[in-house]
């Protein structure tokens, strides 16, 4: 398959309908949530704010949590800022192709899907580790995993058409090469 022309592209991702481009659109504006999240949360870590303000749940307390060793034991940096660039590549999967990228790119929607079901399975650890080690959680890093949750949820549908694609055409090249040719 060639690549759309851009004009048709840009079409087809700001006018186009479909259940998939709808699933598409919810999952860059839940990247959305992570990527703003984590720029809260690097504002703290990197001392541009001094706290995070949390809602009255006695289980939630973002300052102790993204100060903790727990935020600043990986890379020599704090954590926040990874989560900005992993809501980024999110998002551009999401973006990524056209309206029809399930039965002409089924690549895509494919990488999507790993990639939501690796954000979801790493925001369900570090919650775990968030815990663990501070008996709190951080507000901000667990809408990331409810968000985290729901891109994944959004993701199976699209992904399940590109396997479909991908397997049938497996098989129509399986009967192909089955055929007897003449001689």
């Amino acid at each position: 398959m060639s690549a759309l022309p851009p004009a048709e592209l840009s079409r087809q991702l700001r006018l186009g309908q479909s259940p998939d481009l709808t699933r598409r659109r919810w999952i860059i504006g839940l990247s959305f949530v992570t990527a703003v999240a984590g720029q809260i949360v690097t504002l703290y870590q990197t001392g541009i704010i001094p706290h995070l303000p949390d809602p009255p749940l006695a289980i939630f307390d973002s300052d102790k949590v993204d100060a903790s060793d727990y935020a600043y034991k990986r890379l020599q940096m704090p954590d926040a800022p990874a989560m900005i660039i992993t809501a980024g590549i999110t998002a551009t999967l999401a973006a990524a192709g056209g309206q029809e990228r399930a039965t002409q790119q089924p690549w895509l929607p494919i990488a999507l899907l790993g990639k939501t079901l690796i954000d979801l399975v790493t925001n369900v650890q570090l919650g775990i580790e968030e815990w663990q080690e501070n008996k709190k959680l951080c507000f901000y890093c667990q809408a990331s995993t409810v968000a985290a949750t729901a891109t994944a949820v959004l993701a199976v549908p699209e992904a399940v058409r590109a396997i479909k694609t991908l397997l049938s055409k497996d098989q129509n090249q399986e009967a192909a090469a089955s055929v007897p040719t003449p001689s």
